[in-house]
């Protein structure tokens, strides 16, 4: 099974060449702000590329996700039949249970913010069967050092969850 892996497009993703496969995975900030036109967009060109299946999840940048806006409820609905949304859910694929969730310890004023001590309520969710976990913030110490500030972001709390779940792919 081929798998792709993709994030942080924010708006760019147009620039993108992917050469297709099975599924095609976006782990959020596909947008700039999160604005209908951006998902529409965004929606369309995911459709266009050549897997089985698409899954997203919403990244911080998605700020009209959350609180949703009824126009985005109104795209959500509508996804082709082979796209999925992931948020705080999971769906199975050919054997891989795939889990996803855009929540992240609190980040400037950005969208699916957590306050840190409080993160377990999501990760509680997430089943133990979980293959490929998807989230769009990182685990404490890997690749979560912030460019602005230099200090690191990730979720002490997700690694905990990893350790046990122990995904194939995070």
């Amino acid at each position: 099974m081929k798998l792709t892996f993709i994030s942080d497009t924010h708006n760019r993703h147009k620039q993108i060449t992917l050469n297709g496969g099975d599924i095609l995975i976006h782990s959020g900030d596909f947008t700039s702000k999160g604005y209908s036109h951006e998902v529409e967009d965004f929606i369309k060109w995911f459709d266009k590329q050549d897997y089985r299946y698409k899954i997203f999840i919403a990244g911080n940048h998605e700020l009209t996700f959350e609180p949703r806006q009824a126009r985005i409820d109104e795209i959500l609905s509508a996804l082709p039949e082979n796209i999925i949304y992931l948020e705080n859910s999971g769906i199975a694929i050919e054997g891989l249970n795939i889990w996803g969730s855009p929540q992240q310890p609190e980040f400037h004023n950005w969208a699916f913010n957590i306050q840190r001590g409080k993160l377990y309520e999501y990760w509680d969710k997430i089943p133990l069967d979980t293959n490929i976990l998807i989230t769009h913030g990182p685990v404490f110490g890997k690749l979560d050092i912030s460019q602005n500030s230099g200090l690191p972001t990730g979720c002490s709390e997700l690694t905990s969850y990893i350790d046990t779940i122990k995904p194939i792919i995070h």
